[in-house]
């Protein structure tokens, strides 16, 4: 699969691609809404761009990256390192991507840049979000419940252990 996987930095012609991937996060959550096409589209498009801000204000040495399956964009991956963690500040995927083992793959790199370097990987979940049993796999821990999130963090407690497929 990795042959397969890249990543590279986002750029600016990538806006509408990760607008596509921000709506598509939030189809469910939104559907059932009265809203009309034109309404749901603004709404999304505001959200959008205050995450984004949001992102590049608190992060601003924040890395965003694209990932790419056989160079057509499949997902972001929103990274903040620091001394102290590597904090997952978002990871998405289309939804015709989800499910092949993308994320997974990515987290267990993560998973071994973190094991090597002696920090810990953190992120925030949602509650309902079905990606919170992959982290479980991957050995997260529930280290904070804010109601409607949850960060979940792991640590190895064997450096010189590495992360393989779960």
């Amino acid at each position: 699969m990795k042959e397969r996987l890249t990543r590279r930095l986002v750029q600016s012609s990538d806006e509408a691609f990760l607008f596509e991937l921000y709506a598509s996060t939030r189809e469910r959550e939104l559907e059932r809404l009265p809203w009309d096409d034109d309404q749901r589209k603004s709404f999304l498009m505001m959200q959008f761009v205050a995450q984004s801000q949001d992102y590049r204000r608190r992060f601003p040495d924040g890395i965003h990256e694209l990932m790419l399956w056989d160079g057509q964009p499949a997902g972001r991956l929103y990274l903040a390192r620091s001394e102290k963690e590597i904090r997952i500040l978002d990871i998405a995927l289309m939804p015709e991507y989800q499910n092949w083992g993308i994320g997974g793959a990515i987290i267990r790199e993560l998973l071994n840049e973190a094991s090597e370097t002696r920090r810990p990987v953190r992120i925030y979940v949602e509650q309902n979000n079905p990606a919170l049993h992959l982290f479980e796999r991957l050995g997260f821990l529930i280290v904070q419940d804010i109601g409607s999130h949850l960060l979940l963090e792991w640590q190895d407690n064997d450096s010189r252990c590495m992360i393989r497929d779960a």
